[in-house]
């Protein structure tokens, strides 16, 4: 039998552990950062019920490509190493990029943070990174949710997830249709492992011992294993501009062998040659320190490749100039070929 309390005490908000006065200070940490990143497009500031933003006007039949992702279990060693600086730029780069690969200019972009009690230092370090990763990518910031739920994270923890709406002219939308027999692939060097593959990289972190602060080629262990993602967008709107692109894959969960199906038609099989670049260090020490087989690897982890992109032939010169020129790494990993009977869509080789 259930009793009702004999104590009238009120019982306000914060007595449930949430701190009101930090939510309101991180609102204002958050407004000159999200100043950076404006659009001409923008209509209002942070804080509203809704952001307002206007299609445009060079878009004459627009398209609205929209993405939504997270950070993944990445922030755990985050957490661990109380670094906060770089996961808001993965958080970005894992949306824009993935509405980039329809051929999308990203527009704008919320996020959403939620843990158990806000500490604001901790919070703006995240904030920062996202405005980075919206600046990187040309695209602004115009709101998002910080959510603060006692008793729903352990302490020191927390979540994200983000939102990016993109455009493109529906004339312009890259979908890999016209990607033929004899077509190049062409990849784009990662800065890293990303954002996937983090509960593996975790547990072989944990079964090997390094020490986080060690030497690893030149850099901090922990520097090379939180090196935010790559973001590709204004190198490929250049691209997309100045040349036809076939079809696009941004390489994250399923790596190589199960992105590049994504974009291409029936009857086609991209053949990867691994040799065409040098499979990085940290992707080196974790197939070791796994024991993993090399068709693991290259459907698990994006082992050096974050882009691909399909052109025809004739255009890869081109390509190749106006990349390099734009500060991108770029390989000739592969072609595309005629699928045999029961060939996977992507081999590699």
């Amino acid at each position: 039998m259930i009793k009702n309390s004999t104590d009238k005490t009120p019982i306000s908000y914060r007595d449930a552990g949430v701190d009101i006065e930090a939510g309101d200070a991180l609102v204002e940490l958050i407004k000159p950062f999200a100043k950076r990143t404006m659009r001409p497009e923008v209509l209002g500031g942070i804080g509203g019920f809704g952001s307002l933003f206007a299609v445009p006007k060079k878009f004459k039949e627009p398209i609205l490509v929209s993405g939504t992702d997270g950070v993944g279990t990445k922030l755990k060693l985050a957490f661990e190493l109380n670094k906060h600086d770089t996961v808001g730029i993965d958080l970005v780069a894992m949306s824009v990029n993935d509405v980039l690969v329809q051929g999308a200019e990203p527009l704008f972009f919320l996020d959403y943070f939620a843990c158990g009690k806000l500490e604001v230092g901790v919070a703006a370090q995240v904030i920062k990174g996202i405005a980075e990763g919206c600046e990187q990518s040309g695209c602004a910031l115009v709101g998002g949710e910080t959510a603060e739920m006692p008793g729903m994270y352990p302490a020191g923890e927390y979540d994200l997830a983000g939102f990016a709406v993109g455009c493109v002219d529906k004339a312009n939308i890259i979908d890999g249709s016209t990607i033929k027999v004899g077509d190049v692939v062409l990849g784009f060097a990662s800065s890293g492992a990303h954002s996937n593959g983090y509960s593996l990289i975790r547990k072989l972190i944990e079964k090997s011992g390094i020490d986080f602060e060690s030497d690893f080629h030149g850099r901090k262990f922990k520097d090379v294993v939180m090196a935010p993602t790559k973001i590709y967008v204004k190198s490929l709107l250049k691209l997309i501009k100045a040349l036809p692109v076939k079809g696009m894959a941004h390489i994250t969960g399923g790596g190589i062998t199960e992105n590049i199906p994504r974009v291409l038609p029936a009857g086609l099989t991209a053949e990867i040659n691994v040799k065409s670049w040098d499979l990085p260090p940290l992707f080196q020490w974790l197939q070791a320190q796994g024991n993993i087989a090399h068709s693991e690897m290259y459907k698990t982890f994006n082992c050096g490749i974050g882009m691909v992109v399909i052109v025809a032939r004739e255009h890869v010169s081109q390509a190749k100039q106006l990349l390099g020129a734009a500060s991108e790494t770029v390989y000739e990993i592969g072609h595309i070929r005629a699928q045999k009977i029961g060939e996977a869509p992507t081999v590699v080789v």
